[in-house]
């Protein structure tokens, strides 16, 4: 039984697989809907309480993540969790960090990582990944 996102809905990425993911940017409001089950949130500092089960990852604005291999981690993990439940990625904005993340999981779900950036800004948004740093990022993610 699968609880997902609603293709279509705002800030919904579908993936290759099937998967749907959300990212948005936690200084704009909620969408109007269901809520996230799992949320990571990628921030230089602790994000706001949530209703709902969630993560932070140590991201500072405009850089990359403080801790790279628990960034993997959690990134496989909300990839796993995204098949059966409602994930989304937020950051300030939900473009630079939210995009890179997503740009991350779409390598996770096949995308090859020479493609990724272009992919998310295809399919979410086409400003995402903001810094030439966040680029290389996603194409180390797909070397492991």
């Amino acid at each position: 039984m699968t609880d997902t996102w609603r293709a279509g809905a705002p800030g919904v990425l579908r993936l290759p697989s099937g998967r749907l993911v959300r990212g948005r940017g936690l200084r704009h409001p909620l969408p109007p809907g269901v809520r996230p089950q799992y949320g990571v949130y990628l921030l230089g500092g602790r994000p706001p309480e949530t209703h709902w089960e969630s993560c932070w990852l140590r991201w500072p604005d405009f850089r990359l993540p403080a801790d790279r291999a628990r960034a993997r981690e959690v990134l496989a993990g909300a990839w796993e969790r995204a098949g059966t439940e409602r994930v989304e990625f937020a950051c300030g904005g939900g473009r630079g960090r939210t995009g890179t993340a997503l740009a991350c999981l779409a390598v996770l779900d096949g995308v090859p990582a020479a493609e990724a950036v272009t992919f998310v800004r295809r399919h979410y948004d086409r400003r995402a990944v903001e810094t030439p740093w966040q680029k290389r990022y996603v194409r180390a993610f797909g070397r492991g």
